[in-house]
């Protein structure tokens, strides 16, 4: 990151908001979400730190807390220190080597998840037929297909999705970074290794307050001086 934190920028993803390492002890989800949103405010009054967000992930983050139950005080707090840019997509150029390798590693994703496929086929010819046709009884039991289906559907998932950008969501999220030469913020696997090839600055979410928390300190910010 830039020694200097003054006039930075930064764009989150949702999983900064959710991730548990941002919750000190006996911390509730909307307490944790309520006080990285201080430090933010605080950080753009002090600093002039700016935290910016696609409206796709936006709208992403709102459902999820909406799900959770948090009061309206966290939206009203997001809607006022983060700002909603929709980023842009035709003005921001991506190089053809960075489409060259996405579309590289999707075809090999492809490949393992067909693998995957092909394995819990091979295990489920090897069933008992009256293992294929048994009654699964109440609903706590899962028949041995259930099973191997079960561990299909999460190998397959990890095979194509984890560690790969599977979503609009984090493409603008990079898309907007990239645009606004910002640092990104995410607990995500995938957005992680995308922003290297797009040769952005990255911060680990559970980073991210007490970073903001070592600018404010370090620059003299009241309440947080030595």
């Amino acid at each position: 990151m830039s020694a200097d934190p003054s006039r930075q920028r930064f764009v989150l993803d949702t999983s900064l908001f959710l991730t548990e390492e941002i919750r000190e002890d006996e911390e509730s989800l909307e307490e944790a979400v309520l006080r990285l949103l201080d430090l933010v405010a605080t950080a753009r009054l002090e600093l002039d730190i700016s935290c910016h967000m696609p409206p796709s992930v936006h709208d992403e983050l709102s459902s999820v807390l909406r799900d959770r139950g948090v009061d309206d005080v966290v939206f009203s707090r997001l809607d006022t220190w983060v700002v909603r840019k929709s980023p842009d997509r035709y003005g921001v150029s991506v190089p053809a080597t960075i489409v060259y390798d996405f579309i590289d590693e999707m075809s090999d994703r492809v490949d393992r998840g067909l693998r995957v496929s092909e394995e819990a086929l091979r295990e489920v010819e090897q069933l008992d037929p009256e293992e294929l046709t048994g009654d699964p009884g109440d609903g706590d039991y899962m028949t041995e297909p259930d099973r191997i289906l079960s561990e299909m559907r999460d190998e397959y998932r990890r095979a194509l999705r984890r560690g790969v950008l599977d979503s609009r969501e984090d493409f603008d999220l990079l898309i907007l970074a990239r645009e606004l030469d910002a640092g990104v913020v995410t607990e995500d696997r995938g957005v992680i290794s995308w922003a290297d090839e797009f040769g952005l600055r990255y911060v680990r979410g559970g980073r991210f307050p007490t970073l903001l928390e070592e600018y404010l300190r370090a620059t003299g910010a009241e309440g947080y001086g030595e």
